[in-house]
């Protein structure tokens, strides 16, 4: 039985200088690739990275704890997939432009 894959399309933008004599300064094109990549790849990457962010917030409640009532609510993630299956965490607004996935969390109420 052959292993289930599933494609990754990745974007990459590359500036090219071009002197001219309009002044049209760096000219950016946008590369795609897509690739396939076994699914049971994606799925460790994606267990191994809410493992770690599951203890670095179990980390912060006890952190908190013992400081005040203050309990750790919600915790909303961006992630973003590479094309070999790397789930990367997107800090701040770094992202704008590209395909994230938005990981919300909530404690039950």
């Amino acid at each position: 039985m052959t292993e289930q894959t599933i494609t990754i399309v990745t974007s990459d933008t590359e500036d090219y200088g071009i002197d001219g004599q309009r002044g049209w300064g760096n000219v950016q094109q946008r590369l795609s690739k897509a690739t396939e990549i076994p699914v049971s790849v994606l799925e460790q990457n994606m267990s191994r990275f809410l493992q770690v962010t599951g203890r670095l917030f179990e980390q912060a409640d006890q952190q908190i704890g013992t400081r005040s009532d203050l309990r750790l609510d919600e915790v909303e993630l961006q992630v973003e997939i590479s094309g070999k299956g790397e789930i990367k965490l997107v800090a701040g607004g770094e992202a704008s432009g590209k395909g994230t996935i938005t990981l919300k969390f909530k404690r039950p109420r």
